[in-house]
């Protein structure tokens, strides 16, 4: 379980730092992820007071707007193309 951890920390701050950089380029990331975040703590505090909220429509939430976020950028590149920026 201590190799689990370390591996885990290991991976987070290899990955912090091209994270924070794709967050800082696109701004909209950075509200969705304190979104998610919200959300998150939202559930666990439903939990704590023991009001069940299903998994599955949370998971949903985070599936459907990170694929519209990546619909967004994916639009966003193909207009900068077009104008030649």
């Amino acid at each position: 379980m201590i190799a689990a951890v370390v591996i885990a920390m290991a991976i987070m701050l290899l990955a912090s730092g091209t994270i924070s950089a794709f967050i800082e380029h696109h701004p909209t990331t950075k509200i969705l992820a304190s979104n998610f975040l919200l959300l998150v703590g939202a559930a666990l505090v439903a939990d704590g007071m023991h009001f069940h909220i299903p998994r599955g429509y949370l998971y949903f939430a985070i599936v459907f707007s990170t694929g519209v976020e990546a619909l967004n950028l994916i639009a966003a590149r193909r207009r900068g193309q077009q104008t030649g920026h």
